[in-house]
Formats: structure tokens, sequence, C-alpha cells
């Protein structure tokens, strides 16, 4: 879709490289508002992209969020927040996330960071990348690159999809 009402399509494919980051953000979002994780407390749901934007604004949403109303007078949300039994962010972290980051350091650190190993699982992108296997190949050199052990990384690359999907 176009970035801008003037334009046709998005120029730069920045919807990929922006948007989509974006558009998962904003499913999260209406996901936890929806009060999905109050009625079904033990629904798995596995995010792509390590949750997009969100754990990068992680301020944002915890800090932000938790005035959820305070900037809009045209709509009352004043009832969302009484909804939800724990902070907004709080539920953003209940969302597991893989790690098909393109091989980005710094973005697989924010989101290993604010999901924890515990819900993060190993993806790639794969078969989708420019020359095949490179995707996971950076995938694999960023995890091996951080400051994990040797326990953590057993649960991203296989432990915590095994646990997840009952596998055994």
């Amino acid at each position: 879709m176009a970035d801008y009402r003037t334009e046709d399509v998005s120029a730069y494919e920045i919807w990929w490289a922006l948007g989509w980051p974006y558009e998962t953000g904003a499913a999260m979002a209406r996901l936890v508002f929806s009060g999905i994780f109050e009625r079904h407390p033990h629904l798995k749901i596995i995010t792509h992209h390590l949750g997009g934007i969100v754990p990068y604004l992680e301020g944002r949403v915890g800090y932000g969020w938790d005035q959820l109303g305070v900037r809009t007078s045209s709509v009352d949300y004043s009832g969302v927040l009484r909804t939800l039994k724990t902070r907004p962010v709080d539920h953003f972290r209940r969302f597991h996330a893989d790690t098909a980051m393109f091989g980005a350091r710094a973005a697989t650190r924010c989101g290993l960071e604010f999901f924890g190993a515990d819900r993060v699982l190993f993806a790639s992108d794969m078969p989708f990348d420019p020359t095949p296997g490179l995707y996971m190949r950076e995938t694999i050199k960023v995890l091996e690159s951080l400051d994990l052990d040797a326990e953590q990384k057993q649960r991203i690359y296989f432990g915590n999809a095994k646990q997840l999907l009952k596998l055994g």
C-alpha cells in the first residue's frame, strides 16, 4: 500500500522494510487490547520478525499505553485498561517471537531482551532470501555472537518450538 495518500504505491519498497514491522506491531496491539489473553490465558501466539517494532518501542508500548486514552479526546478508552489484568506491555511479552531478522544483531538482541530466550524460536525467512541459505547462516551467526549460554541457544534453536508444539 502507498505510504502517502498522493501516491499509488509505496516508494522504494518502504512498505516492505518499514511497513511490515509496523503492521506486525499493530496486529499484536489489536490482539492485546481485544482482551484475547484475558479470555484465553493459555493461548500461545508466535509473532514474526521478533515482534516487529514492539521491542524497539518498549517505552512507548509500556509507559505510553499505561496512559491509554489520555491523548485521544474523540474516543473513550477508559474501560480498556480496566479490562486488562496487567499492563499492556506485559501482555505484549506473552507473545512468542521468531528470529527472522535478516541477520540484524541489534534487532535480535533487542527482541531477545524484550521477550526472553524462553519465548524466542529460530526462524530465518528461508526460502525468501536472495541467496539460498543466506538468512539462515546470518541468523545463526548473530545468535552465536550474542552472550547466550548453551541452554538459551538450545531453547531458541529447537527447544522452545519442541515444547510449544508439544513434540516430545
